[in-house]
């Protein structure tokens, strides 16, 4: 049975029970001092229902039966009519649930009216269609965007390759040398989408981790590679538990501290890396000098394969998923991650996962 139906008769049934009770009730008093006995209606005591002077038990049986025969049929067609008013918001939602399922996205219910159970299950369902869409649509991009950067180097890969094909007396040194790099930031990017799909999955185990720890351990080292830069690192704070993935959340330091000595200034720069504690979460900070950055650019660093204010190709300038990642793991830990322009110049990029809750014991 569908479910107007199974509400349809319901109302019937409701409705019916509560017309059987009434006329009992009025059955009771009517033989009150009469022989306790139940009269089956005649059929010429239908004729009689509507005559005053002729009421008695005889006569009340005959105008219940009609009573609830007038209760029977005024239950269904009204149980009918106010169900299918009621259901009618599930109409839309089905609609928009089937189109979804046809891949059109973009719909939305919007569904009038005062706010109720059905008001609120069709504005979540919108949200829930935004949402997606607005993901699909991410992936989308990122799908495209991997695809374009790993054709960059293995189309470069093949051109070296022609190359030696092509004039076999020529010394190769230097060719095999460039194409070990393009090789290697192959391999680099390949590692990289597989660390940001693991980090979407949070498909990991949980433990204890002091995230001031894990920023001593990635300024330690990158420790040489900001020396050679002629970027100082600088660790300070408080003892930061967190519950998490060691390798994500070291991953997700490693890449801010990298991110942050890359786009620095050539000389004398400085990136700060502080950890801090707050009732409910704990807090990751890292900021570096730099050039100026734009408001409005800052959001898009974290979608892949964006680079600052270019997208070239430098030898540490990483493959362009180091923010995207950091992005992902934080969003694995349940944290938020909040990107704000130095007005000096730079990036300060925050952290925030909530706070481990204490061991037991301690």
């Amino acid at each position: 049975m569908s479910v107007r139906l199974k509400l349809t008769l319901s109302y019937a049934g409701f409705l019916m029970l509560a017309g059987t009770l009434l006329l009992t009730a009025v059955w009771v008093f009517l033989v009150r001092g009469s022989p306790a006995r139940i009269l089956a209606p005649n059929p010429a005591d239908f004729r009689r229902v509507f005559d005053p002077t002729n009421f008695g038990p005889s006569v009340f049986a005959a105008a219940a039966v009609l009573v609830l025969a007038f209760l029977l049929v005024f239950g269904l067609v009204g149980g009918w009519v106010l169900a299918g008013r009621m259901l009618t918001p599930l109409v839309h939602i089905t609609e928009a649930t089937r189109r979804a399922g046809n891949g059109s996205l973009s719909h939305r219910i919007r569904l009038p009216g005062r706010r109720d159970e059905f008001r609120e299950l069709a504005d979540a369902f919108d949200t829930m269609l935004a949402r997606l869409e607005a993901h699909v649509a991410e992936q989308r991009r990122f799908a495209a965007n991997a695809s374009h950067e790993l054709r960059t180097p293995l189309a470069i890969m093949r051109t070296l390759l022609d190359v030696v094909r092509d004039d076999r007396d020529r010394d190769n040194g230097e060719l095999v040398d460039r194409l070990h790099a393009v090789n290697t930031r192959a391999i680099d990017l390949t590692e990289a989408l597989l660390l940001l799909s693991r980090a979407d999955q949070r498909s990991f185990p949980r433990e204890h981790v002091d995230l001031s720890l894990m920023a001593e351990e990635a300024a330690e080292t990158l420790l040489p590679f900001a020396a050679e830069r002629g970027v100082t690192i600088r660790t300070s704070g408080d003892v930061s538990h967190a519950v998490g993935s060691p390798a994500l959340l070291l991953q997700m330091t490693t890449n801010l501290v990298h991110n942050a000595i890359v786009h620095n200034v050539p000389e004398r720069g400085t990136v700060w890396v502080t950890t801090s504690v707050h009732p409910q979460t704990v807090v990751l900070t890292v900021e570096n000098t730099g050039e100026k950055l734009a408001p409005q650019l800052v959001p898009t660093l974290v979608e892949p394969f964006q680079r600052g204010t270019k997208r070239i190709h430098t030898d540490h300038g990483g493959v362009g998923l180091g923010l995207a990642i950091v992005n992902s793991i934080v969003q694995a830990h349940d944290g938020t991650l909040i990107l704000t322009p130095r007005a000096a110049g730079g990036l300060r990029v925050t952290v925030r996962l909530p706070a481990a809750p204490p061991r037991p014991g301690s």
